[in-house]
């Protein structure tokens, strides 16, 4: 079976590594909040070209953390896609403020500007991008969009570990960047973990303050706080990590090169390509068909694994009925949502089961 993520193929050498890490820690006698967590944070500051990072507990805190930084919550609307992982919109709720969907590009998958705009409320202090995929687009023109509706532009780049626009890293554009760390994540901890980076590095400090309960100095309680730190342990696994990711991320962009220019079916459509100012990480890549279930099932008789990212759209969801949306509906992520479907993409792919998933797809007939 070719898996979506093979974490047992991975090399021996970033085990070993990360074997060694995790006895230096056991042997340090410090777990929480220590000079791991230190070192880590200023690698993914230097790596995301920012000058500080805060490392918490997940993307999840990464995001409600940071708007509570920014005093974004009750009474305030942020404007994200209903194309994302649940926890990008639970953030915004965690922190008091109201999310509302704007509709996707059917192109990109990306948030739409022309749906943004018809968003927009007084109470609207914020519009949260999510980088889908890894797919970091057309930076200036959200750069410009924000500047000129004077919203805090903010990024969730749960997905987009090494994707740039214009040679700036995702995260460096807006107020901040939330990344999340779990394991299926091109950099990926052994567990939850995430982090905020900002280029507004008193931000950063605040946040620091925020996820320790909200203590500024021992049993000092400026603010209420939460309980979200980046541990020892997978602050210093996360280090080993990173100094694979260059090369896995170059792995999946070489990957994705062959998709693009080997698939080729008449009942399969892809993507916009990044174009030559974008470094897509390729985080996943994904087939769209409206033969998705047939599809699925094509595909896992010939043993290739593949999910859907994401099948039921934000405001779809049970938990949510009275989301607020862009009055004139969210059609194009309706359609993304009922026909995406992901396909394996992680670096420890061979060749030869490049070529296999390649065929596999072309000989796709339908129903």
């Amino acid at each position: 079976m070719i898996r979506m993520n093979d974490f047992r193929a991975e090399p021996a050498a970033l085990l070993a590594e990360q074997s060694r890490a995790f006895e230096r820690v056991q042997r340090s006698g410090w777990y929480i909040l220590g000079p791991e967590v230190a070192q880590f944070e200023k690698q993914w500051a230097e790596r995301c070209q920012v000058p500080a990072a805060a490392g918490v507990a997940n993307g999840l805190d990464a995001i409600e953390l940071g708007l509570r930084a920014l005093a974004i919550g009750p009474g305030d609307e942020v404007i994200t896609t209903p194309m994302t992982a649940f926890a990008t919109v639970l953030g915004i709720m965690r922190a008091g403020a109201t999310p509302v969907l704007a509709d996707i590009d059917p192109q990109t998958g990306l948030l739409s500007p022309l749906s943004v705009r018809h968003c927009i409320s007084r109470r609207t202090r914020a519009v949260l991008l999510v980088h889908l995929y890894g797919h970091v687009h057309r930076m200036d023109q959200w750069l410009h969009f924000c500047q000129t509706e004077k919203l805090d532009l903010l990024e969730d780049c749960a997905q987009a570990h090494l994707s740039s626009w214009q040679g700036r890293s995702a995260g460096s554009f807006g107020r901040w960047g939330a990344y999340s760390f779990y394991p299926t994540k091109n950099l990926g901890a052994l567990g939850d973990a995430g982090a905020l980076v900002s280029t507004d590095a008193a931000l950063i400090e605040h946040v620091k303050v925020l996820r320790n309960y909200g203590q500024s100095e021992r049993y000092h309680h400026p603010f209420l706080g939460a309980n979200s730190r980046l541990d020892e342990l997978q602050a210093a696994l996360l280090s080993v990590r990173l100094a694979w990711l260059e090369e896995f991320t170059s792995r999946r962009r070489s990957i994705a090169r062959r998709y693009i220019q080997g698939i080729k079916n008449p009942l399969l459509s892809l993507l916009a390509a990044p174009d030559a100012e974008e470094e897509h990480c390729y985080h996943l890549f994904v087939v769209l068909t409206p033969q998705r279930e047939a599809l699925r099932l094509h595909l896992q008789k010939h043993e290739i694994e593949s999910l859907s990212h994401y099948p039921v759209p934000i405001h779809r969801q049970q938990a949510v009925p009275d989301i607020m949306e862009d009055p004139e509906g969210l059609h194009a992520a309706e359609r993304h949502a009922e026909q995406c479907l992901s396909i394996p993409c992680h670096p420890y792919l061979g060749d030869n089961e490049v070529d296999r998933i390649i065929e596999t797809l072309n000989n796709f007939q339908g129903n």
